[in-house]
Parts: C-alpha cells; structure tokens; sequence
C-alpha cells in the first residue's frame, strides 16, 4: 500500500534573521493577478520620479590651479590619482579620496600645459607632460628631486623644434607620441623621436594611442583631418577628412576598432577604424564645439565637455544624452574623464576647477543589502519596461537646462529644420536622381584615403 504524505520544510517560511521581512506564499498565475500591469506602471512612474527628485550629480569642486584646467590625466593602475595641467604651466596631481593636491609643481612649463599622461605599467608613478615652451617632461612623485626652494625636479626632458600639443604613452613599450607640427614617436631612452609621421596637416591637434591594438595610433590635425598610422611601419595606415576640424579623440577600451572624435561642429562622431566612409554614430546634443571626449571602462557610454559649459553623458548607440550636467559658475569645458571604477566623472574648465561628478545622478554610493539591491533592479526593469508610456519617457527625460542653453538649443533646430526644408525644395525642383539624399553619417565625411 503506497501512502502520500504533505511535507512542508521550514526554511520556506523561516527568517534568517529578525530583520528580515516575513516569507510570504505567492501564487505567480497571471489569471489571479488581473490588476498587476496597472500597478507596475504606477511603480514605474513613481520610481522614474524617485529618480529624478534624488538626481544630485555634483560631488565636489577641486580648487587650487589659479588658471583654466586644459589637460587632465587619469592613472589606471591607481583610482585615487589625477593629474591635471593649467594655463599658467602648472602641474597638481590630485587625491579624489581627500578630495585634496597631494602633489605639484608650480612651474613645470613655461606657458600653457598642452597634455598630461600616466606612464602605464603600474610599477612606477611616472607620467608626462607636454607644454608649448618645446619640452615633455617626465615626472615622478616619489623618484624626483626637489629645487632649492623645494620645488619638485623633472626626472627627465626632452627636448623639440616645435611647440607641443599633445602627448601620449604607450601601453606596454617605452614609447610616446607628440603632436606639434607632427607626429613624433620618441624612445624614452633617446634624446631625439625615432620616428616622424605627418599627412598634411600643419599643426597636430590631438594624438592618441589605441591601448588595445597597441601597434595603432590616431592623430587630429587642423586641416579637418583624423589620420591612423602603424607604429610597426611608422606609416600612414588611413585619412578621413571631415568638415570641421576635431578636437580631441578616445579610443574605446574594449572594442579595439572603435574610437570617438570631438568635433568643432557640436557633435561627437564614432567610428570603426576599418571602414571610415561613415560614421558608426553622430552623437548631437551640444550647442558649441565640442572640446573633449572620453570613454568608460565599459566601453558603453561616453562624457564629453563643450565650449557651451557643460558636460554630457552619451550611450553609444544612442544619438542624443542621456544627462547634461551643468553649474553656475562652470566656465567652458575643456577636458573630461571617466573614473576607472565607472563611478564618477571628471570634468576640468578655464575657471581653474576641477569638478568631481556622479556617472548617474541619482546613484547613492556606499555598501548595499541584497534587499536594496534587488529593490533598485525592480525598479530599473519597471522603468525601462514603460519608457515608452508618455507619462514615465516625460519625467525620465525632464532636465532642467540653463536658460542660455535652452535659447541655443531652439535656434540651432529651427537652423536645421529649415536646412532640411532647402535641400528638400532643392531636390523636389531638381530633376530625378540628380540630387540623391546622402544620410546623415556621411554628410561631415568629405573623403576618406587608405595606403
């Protein structure tokens, strides 16, 4: 005779502790749950407004360069450093924990510092600077000596024929670029670069190193050019040619092939280095040039700065922001990064600034219990299932934009509005074919050139 027996185990209805909440029995069938759509979107539209009524992006305002901040280095092996450069030729390498200098050197260049970057590796504190008096320095907290007057020394100088505006390292060779009147390659242990590019262009805007494909390096120019060259080769490799000129570039850190350009046109363009005849994506939201860009460690979002005074977030496959961060007495922007945790945003502007900032805004730092986490995901889910509902995409893209902003950002569409009126007249007037539309990733690209 085979007997059935109810069994109940007491660790379905047991707290583990006293804190927790009681375990409640929940019968999942939607067919019992008639009314769950019409609470979730409420929970949706509550939680978008949660979001946005704890939105409080700036952390802290860092003070003590007495000219505008124009370069700004991160150190990957060290969350805590942050080099920066002014326009009076002063150096300051910052504790984002202290929120305080911990190191500098008042007259490292004779004029403005033009780049800043660390020295990878991890195993040395040394890092560059390049300044218009013709000289990259090497310094080092802990390796240099100090003057007379107790000032810190460099640890090493080279010297060049022209004013330099741009530097950077390589990942793992003792190697770094210049841009000046060209691209220059140096050797850490030679006075002289071992190698010079150029394609054109008469002073060289930006240089940047790809960190993934390490043997790639990338230069903007003022003749409206972004040129790929080989390191192995020391060649030209690729040129795109744009409308405006391009301000500073990014590499992005975990798709070797993509990088994003900064350009005077207000937007940011992406890119897939092996097929440069378009842009992957045109990021527009800015209402003046764009200064400076960077990516996140994730490779999924960007920041950039604008000579409009503010600072954007920006999902890669999105077109527009997601955020604009903005203070009234932040002057123009001229450099921007993400922090290697993905937390933060450092933004650097002429009012001598450097500005600490949430990457979301209303994300609340610290240890979280599970229960809190899984009460944030609920809520992330339910906004993203209803962003498309009116009510919840209003107040989720609501922002409050300064006044200035605002005004520019209404002319600039009528602007564009009526552009796309003309070229429309123009083709309906034309005779059929002869004025094909061209889409809008290809209308910046004026040519491209491959060797």
């Amino acid at each position: 005779m085979k007997v059935k027996a109810l069994s109940r185990s007491t660790a379905d209805y047991t707290r583990e502790t006293k804190s927790d909440i009681q375990r409640l029995p929940r019968n999942v069938d939607p067919a019992l749950h008639p009314l769950e759509r019409a609470r979730e979107y409420k929970r949706a539209l509550n939680a978008a407004k949660v979001e946005r009524m704890l939105a409080k992006p700036f952390l802290a305002s860092l003070t003590g360069h007495i000219d505008g901040i124009y370069s700004m280095a991160k150190n990957p092996w060290d969350l805590d450093q942050v080099i920066t450069g002014s326009g009076d030729g002063e150096l300051r390498m910052w504790s984002l924990e202290s929120q305080e200098t911990a190191w500098r050197a008042p007259e490292a260049h004779r004029g403005i510092v033009r780049g800043v970057c660390s020295i990878p590796g991890g195993e040395t504190d040394r890092f560059l600077s390049a300044g218009a008096d013709k000289l990259v320095k090497v310094w080092s907290r802990s390796e240099g000596a100090l003057a007379n007057d107790g000032t810190p020394e460099a640890v090493a100088t080279y010297s060049g024929k022209h004013a330099f505006s741009a530097v950077d390292h390589h990942r793992s060779r003792p190697l770094f670029a210049t841009g000046s009147s060209q691209v220059e390659v140096w050797d850490v242990d030679r006075s002289e670069p071992i190698a010079n590019m150029t394609w054109g262009a008469d002073t060289i805007n930006s240089v940047r190193m790809n960190q993934t494909e390490v043997n790639v390096l990338a230069s903007s120019g003022t003749d409206r050019s972004v040129v790929l060259y080989d390191l192995r080769t020391s060649s030209a490799l690729a040129k795109v040619v744009l409308k405006l000129s391009t301000n500073a570039i990014a590499w992005n850190p975990m798709e070797a092939f993509m990088f994003a350009v900064a350009n005077e046109d207000h937007n940011v363009y992406t890119f897939d280095m092996r097929r440069m005849d378009h842009a992957v994506n045109v990021l527009r939201d800015h209402v003046s040039a764009v200064m400076d860009v960077d990516y996140s460690p994730t490779g999924q979002e960007l920041v950039s700065g604008s000579y409009d005074r503010t600072v954007r977030l920006w999902d890669v496959a999105r077109g527009h922001s997601r955020d604009i961060y903005h203070s009234k007495r932040m002057q123009r922007v001229f450099c921007v990064r993400y922090t290697q945790d993905n937390a933060y945003v450092l933004s650097g502007s002429d009012d001598s600034n450097l500005r600490l900032w949430r990457a979301r805004a209303s994300e609340r730092m610290g240890a979280k219990s599970n229960r809190q986490r899984a009460t944030i995901e609920y809520a992330d889910k339910l906004k993203d299932r209803f962003k498309h509902v009116p009510e919840v995409r209003r107040v989720l893209r609501q922002r409050n934009v300064p006044t200035a902003i605002k005004r520019a950002s209404n002319t600039k569409h009528e602007m564009l509005a009526s552009r796309k009126r003309k070229e429309e007249n123009k083709r309906k007037s034309a005779k059929p074919g002869t004025k094909p539309r061209i889409p809008e990733r290809q209308k910046p690209i004026l040519g491209t050139t491959s060797k």
